[in-house]
């Protein structure tokens, strides 16, 4: 659905720092101006597997304002309320996150960028989470799989997890990700380095991630919707919830390519990076942000390595998805970002 577009030229940078747009604050309590959405991601238009030959759900310029709606994790198999037993019973078989897209952005090819800026995020009215042998941290030491779920309320900007126990409410998107440029269709649960499954619960409201293009159109989807989440997600999910979205996509042309997904919050600028365990994506993710402040301040390897040391911070974001997350942050204050 369209609404009143005004096209937006495709940004052209000399290097994909100074691609930076207007973040706002992070407290979920404030209310936030949004841009009016001009395009609408129907609740039916979703899918459950990243591929190139997937369709894509709306066509978009670079500089487009897009609405969704998501549906939690299981695509409505958990119900509100429900008991652990009925969960016990759910059949998951070719289990895949919906995701609302793929979005076709105009002017998007291999090699660019596709910045994804994150206005709006509102959480719906009910959430779950699970504690199994299948996705746990700690499988064999799990047993049979529990459930609990939660009441939420647009009055409350935390989750009732028992008597005593409140979690504050930080929602964000557990899976955002642009095509890979292959034809099979792959499974959701992995982070890969088209995004996907990144469940970094620093990618809230206000957040600009950059996603390298693999294909034509870049073929942005987004899904999988947390209400909270600690790093790691060890019991291998979030408080999953339905949510509504307001994201802008722009395209952008860098002097430098990057593999994996890029993204600055606020406060920081972040680098990640999937791998089958810790060590080598903690390594990878050292990586890149020593080749940004390389091309971003023009620092030797060595001097980056330094100011990585004893300014930026190595954070988990999941352990759970086959391959493993991990970010690394830096503040904006020290690398002179605005």
């Amino acid at each position: 659905m369209k609404i009143n577009f005004q096209p937006i030229k495709i940004i052209s940078l000399i290097s994909l720092s100074a691609c930076l747009l207007a973040c706002v604050s992070q407290d979920i309590h404030k209310e936030k101006q949004a841009p009016t959405p001009q395009f609408k991601i129907e609740p039916d238009q979703k899918h459950y597997k990243f591929s190139r030959a997937i369709k894509p759900a709306i066509s978009v310029p670079s500089g487009a304002v897009i609405e969704v709606f998501t549906e939690e994790a299981s695509d409505r198999r958990i119900k509100p309320g429900m008991t652990t037993e009925a969960y016990r019973l759910i059949d998951w078989t070719d289990f895949g996150h919906p995701l609302a897209g793929p979005v076709f952005v105009e002017g998007a090819m291999p090699g660019d960028v596709l910045a994804v800026t994150l206005h709006k995020i509102t959480i719906g009215d009910w959430g779950w989470t699970d504690s199994s042998p299948h996705f746990s941290y700690l499988k064999k030491e799990m047993g049979k799989s529990h459930l609990k779920t939660y009441t939420l309320t647009k009055d409350k900007n935390f989750a009732q997890f028992s008597d005593g126990i409140q979690i504050p409410l930080s929602p964000f998107p557990g899976v955002m990700g642009v095509a890979p440029d292959t034809d099979e269709m792959l499974s959701t649960i992995p982070p890969r380095a088209n995004g996907g499954n990144m469940d970094d619960p620093n990618i809230v409201e206000g957040t600009t991630v950059y996603f390298p293009v693999f294909v034509e159109g870049a073929l942005f989807s987004i899904g999988d919707t947390h209400a909270a989440q600690g790093h790691g997600e060890v019991s291998g999910t979030a408080i999953e919830a339905p949510m509504h979205i307001i994201y802008e996509v722009n395209v952008v042309k860098p002097k430098h390519q990057i593999k994996e997904p890029q993204y600055e919050t606020s406060t920081h600028y972040a680098v990640t990076a999937f791998a089958l365990t810790l060590d080598e994506a903690a390594k990878k993710a050292t990586r890149y942000m020593i080749e940004f402040l390389v091309s971003r301040l023009g620092l030797s390897k060595h001097e980056a390595n330094m100011l990585c040391s004893i300014s930026a911070d190595l954070k988990i974001a999941e352990v759970v998805d086959g391959n493993v997350l991990v970010a690394m942050h830096i503040p904006k204050k020290v690398i002179n970002i605005q």
